[in-house]
């Protein structure tokens, strides 16, 4: 007598999920995270990040031009800005730590660090939020950075 093996749906699920994962991971795409996790970076940008970043992610007016305080504005997050030119470590540590904190030398900025307001995974939705919104090839572009630091 033969037996049936059925695998448990469990399984399956995994199998596919690591197939999708392989897959999005191929040619170049980048695998979303879940949406849960960025609608809730979605939320705490919206409270600690909008009101200088703009709630659409469009930054401050002139932000690459220093105010006469000699501080640069707050600068966009959406595809204009040049946040997707930078490594996943170095967007943690500016947004955990600030960034006068990651550049160092007496460098001056408006940016706090808001690594006693928002857990590490806090942080790490908010950045996935941003990055949701940018094109395919800016996700791309910043995945492939992010890999090879």
């Amino acid at each position: 007598m033969k037996r049936i093996v059925i695998p448990s749906l469990a399984v399956l699920a995994a199998i596919a999920a690591a197939a999708g994962l392989w897959s999005a991971r191929g040619g170049g795409e980048v695998a979303a995270p879940p949406a849960a996790r960025i609608a809730l970076g979605e939320e705490l940008y919206a409270e600690n990040c909008a009101a200088c970043h703009g709630a659409n992610l469009e930054g401050q007016p002139n932000w690459r031009v220093a105010d006469p305080s000699g501080r640069l504005p707050a600068p966009p997050h959406d595809a204009t800005g040049h946040t997707w030119h930078h490594p996943d470590d170095v967007l943690f540590r500016i947004v955990h730590d600030g960034s006068a904190a990651v550049i160092g030398d007496g460098y001056e900025s408006d940016m706090p660090g808001f690594g006693d307001i928002m857990s590490d995974d806090e942080i790490r939705a908010v950045l996935d939020f941003i990055k949701s919104t940018w094109p395919q090839r800016a996700q791309t572009y910043q995945a492939e950075i992010s890999r090879s630091q």
